[in-house]
């Protein structure tokens, strides 16, 4: 720590404890308002990512200038400084109870440049007001004297119990609209622990902080900090993204990484250092060994995989932190410090988010930052046995040679399929980065040949042959072996077409093969609804389905992913091209557009956009069902894929579509390897009972009746996945 004075003592202040449950419910309540008001925004913005990045944006803006304010207000004297920020807090708390502002995006502009208008005028006051909070009563506390840091444990256990209240508690309990209610009783309660944590400052005769006292924090040290936060920041996201997109996509998985990353500060500020330097030791091992099991994506060993990869953010978390806490300056420059570490959290946030999709066609993010942690983590030998002989020079050259002799072997070993090479060379890389680690530059290198070893050369030649592409919606792979083609979405297959002549290329397959729900009832589709049926679908994929279509139908296809369209309209894949070459492609949110629609546009609509383990709630609400309903003709049929991993939708399904006057039928139906069939469950619904009595005549062993059972009512204010999320 520095060597810079503090300002003058005070007399008296609040107890310690009033500051911590002060700065504990501020943070608590910063962690509800994201998601809440995500709810709120969902169904009326879609879920396009341009949209939920640029509220991410304005997010970390907000963030950004809470703190810059909190610095700001360092320059006035206490009096003033509790007299401005209660007075902030009070002009924000009436903009309660939280909403979202009325209006819709005009259609002369694009959605994402009026989406962080819309955000700052909803939440803008409330979000900046309560970010301040942390780093302001720190600086009161310190005022008298204490030691400040200790608080910022409270405020990210706030933020962690946020964080798993919204999910686990909140949202399945009640809906939007009465939680908006709570949380604005929970913004009064905090404006009552500010006032009287404030009040002992207000009765002082404070003058302003003494120039002298002002810490003198160069640009560089500044810098430092904030490359050090942007790290962890980093790491976490990618490790979420790695482990949802490529590894197993499960239903809140998200939330795992994102508590432990809030926990670490716990940890890493704590006064007891204990764990936070057992922490420090353990992260350069763990941090290796999720290094060396990057590239195993399928297999018994998945529950090691995800639990290393989750181990090994949360240590690094720690240890970089610590190594923050360890560089902290005296009070005075607590906010300077704190608004650095958001720097780098927002660095590490826009990285991940915006410029790696850009960038790269894999998650290349994730390596690289692994990459960087490790030369941070580097420089020290945490086993002594080792560390007085790699110290030496020669011991550095030496292992500079094993390094690169093992990355030119593992680059020859990618060329074959043997994977007991691939894991011998893995596991030399990790010893050489044990002995390494005193090393920053070297620990990094070998940490990089661990990863190059086990998998990453041939990562590498996949993105060089064009067989990956990426967008904001995730990673998309294309793989041609025994006589087929197929699209995989990070770790769920998009789509699959057999590779030969073009009555072959047409044959429908995966989730629509003939002997699917849908797939009958595609077949006998003019017998169901007419020879001139209006046809919509919701979610493209390959275009599977169109190669059921016949002349004199008109097909309306929607996808939210411009790269979908792309990738199903391109020289490898043919079912549009060949099958459905008039269809009109609509590109957006389909509930949406579906809204924007004419009443009446469609005879049947099939919305197929649950396939993956991670759904868009907002499509299978009561309100949803509404527009659906509106979309078809009177009497149309309604057809939705229900097949997922975790979570059981029967219920939703059944509920929704009484909530609209239909009743329906389920088709669970096995697979067919001779042409790539899936297992798959689909559900036909509509408002005519005799047409879904004629939808159970296609195949009646097939098709039965939704199951009776707990009904689970999904609305735009009231919907959670705890109820239907089945045990692994």
């Amino acid at each position: 720590m520095a060597s810079l004075a503090p300002p003058a003592p005070m007399t008296a202040l609040a107890p310690r404890w009033l500051f911590t449950i002060a700065i504990f419910t501020g943070s608590f309540l910063l962690f509800l308002v994201q998601p809440m008001l995500a709810r709120m925004a969902l169904p009326r913005l879609g879920g396009a990512p341009a949209v939920w990045n640029s509220a991410m944006l304005v997010y970390q803006g907000l963030l950004l200038g809470g703190y810059a304010y909190a610095h700001f207000l360092g320059r006035f004297g206490s009096r003033t400084q509790v007299a401005i920020h209660l007075g902030i807090l009070f002009v924000a708390g009436l903009t309660l109870p939280l909403s979202l502002a009325a209006g819709s995006p005009p259609s002369t502009s694009e959605p994402f440049l009026w989406v962080p208008w819309l955000l700052l005028i909803s939440v803008g006051p409330l979000f900046f007001a309560i970010s301040a909070q942390a780093p302001l009563l720190q600086r009161w506390l310190a005022m008298g004297g204490a030691n400040p840091y200790p608080l910022y444990v409270a405020s990210n256990l706030g933020s962690f119990c946020g964080l798993i209240a919204y999910p686990l508690l909140l949202e399945p309990l009640v809906g939007v609209a009465e939680n908006s209610l709570w949380w604005s009783w929970g913004y009064g309660v905090m404006m009552v622990l500010v006032a009287a944590c404030g009040l002992p400052l207000l009765r002082q005769d404070q003058a302003p902080p003494a120039r002298e006292a002002a810490p003198s924090i160069p640009l560089r040290t500044f810098v430092r900090w904030a490359l050090i936060a942007a790290v962890p920041s980093g790491l976490m996201l990618s490790t979420t993204l790695h482990l949802t997109t490529d590894v197993a996509p499960m239903p809140l998985l998200w939330v795992v990484p994102l508590g432990l990353y809030l926990l670490s500060f716990s940890i890493a500020f704590a006064e007891r250092r204990g764990v936070a330097n057992f922490c420090t030791a353990a992260a350069p091992f763990a941090l290796m060994l999720a290094a060396s099991m990057l590239f195993v994506l399928k297999g018994d060993l998945l529950p090691l995989v995800v639990l290393t990869a989750i181990v090994a953010m949360f240590l690094t978390a720690c240890a970089l932190h610590a190594r923050l806490y360890d560089q902290r300056p005296e009070p005075a420059g607590l906010t300077l410090f704190y608004l650095a570490m958001s720097v780098g959290g927002v660095l590490g946030g826009l990285f991940c988010a915006l410029i790696a999709p850009l960038l790269f066609d894999w998650t290349y993010e994730h390596p690289l930052l692994i990459l960087a942690a490790a030369y941070l983590l580097g420089g020290r030998q945490p086993l002594p046995a080792i560390a007085e002989t790699t110290s030496k020079p020669l011991a550095g050259r030496i292992l500079l040679i094993l390094v690169l002799l093992l990355l030119a072997a593992s680059f020859l070993a990618s060329k074959t399929d043997n994977l007991t090479v691939v894991a011998l060379l893995a596991s030399a890389g990790a010893g050489l980065a044990t002995f390494a680690m005193g090393r920053a530059w070297l620990f990094a290198l070998a940490i990089a040949a661990v990863i190059l070893a086990g998998g990453g050369f041939r990562q590498i030649h996949d993105s060089l042959t064009g067989e990956m592409t990426r967008s904001y919606f995730g990673v998309y792979r294309i793989s041609e072996e025994f006589g087929q083609r197929v699209l995989i979405h990070g770790t769920t297959t998009h789509g699959v077409q057999l590779v030969g002549p073009p009555e072959r290329r047409k044959t429908p397959t995966s989730y629509y093969w003939t002997g699917s729900g849908v797939g009958r009832v595609m077949s006998d589709l003019p017998a169901l609804v007419g020879p001139t049926a209006r046809v919509g679908v919701v979610g493209v994929g390959l275009g599977t389905l169109g190669c059921y279509s016949r002349p004199g139908q008109r097909w309306t296809l929607f996808e939210i992913d411009p790269t979908v369209v792309a990738l199903a309209r391109g020289p490898r894949f043919h079912f549009l091209r060949e099958c459905v070459p008039d269809a009109q492609v609509v590109i957006g949110d389909a509930r949406l557009k579906l809204d924007e629609a004419a009443p009446a546009s469609f005879d049947i609509l099939v919305i197929d956009a649950f396939s993956s383990d991670a759904i868009p709630m907002h499509l299978l609400t009561k309100e949803a069902f509404a527009i659906y309903k509106r979309a078809l003709r009177p009497g149309g049929l309604l057809m939705i894929h229900i097949s997922n991993r975790h979570l059981d939708l029967r219920p939703v399904v059944r509920t929704g579509g009484e909530s609209v006057g239909m009743s329906g039928v389920l088709a669970a139906a096995a697979g067919d390897p001779l042409v790539r069939g899936f297992e798959s469950t689909w559900t036909a619904l509509s408002t005519n009972p005799a047409l879904v009595e004629r939808v159970k005549a296609t195949e009646p062993d097939l098709w039965v009746g939704l199951p009776f059972g707990a009904r689970v009512h999904w609305t735009d204010d009231h919907a959670s996945i705890l109820p239907v999320l089945e045990a692994p």
